[in-house]
């Protein structure tokens, strides 16, 4: 666990992302199809690295719904119907960091995968 907190947290306008600052100075914009295709929920991580799926068409996705549970996340809700990950502090400051890498690594699977960020 980090010791980072967010000091602010911002559901974009047009509602394609969200934007966090921590008071560690860390600032990141987060796409919603990231959020997304990285959330943190059994439904996209399985139960066990082998078992993560790769989520395709989701160029366009929303964010609908912005819950805090506790005081250590976030529930997103997409515009798919998709809620049931948890973002926590700690999984918003990794996906932040690890932005670019873990993108790479999307594209990649999809690729791999024959699957396109487009709808279908």
């Amino acid at each position: 666990m980090s010791d980072a907190w967010p000091t602010e947290i911002r559901l974009k306008k047009d509602r394609k992302g969200i934007a966090i600052t921590f008071d560690n100075g860390a600032a990141f914009d987060l796409p919603a199809e990231l959020l997304r295709v990285m959330s943190p929920s059994a439904e996209v991580q399985g139960h066990s690295p082998d078992q993560r799926k790769t989520i395709g068409g989701k160029i366009d996705v929303e964010i609908i719904k912005v819950e805090p549970v506790g005081n250590y996340a976030l529930r997103l809700t997409f515009d798919d119907m998709h809620d049931t990950g948890i973002f926590s502090w700690d999984y918003f400051l990794k996906l932040g960091t690890q932005q670019e890498s873990l993108w790479s690594e999307y594209l990649g699977e999809l690729e791999a995968k024959g699957l396109t960020r487009e709808r279908r």
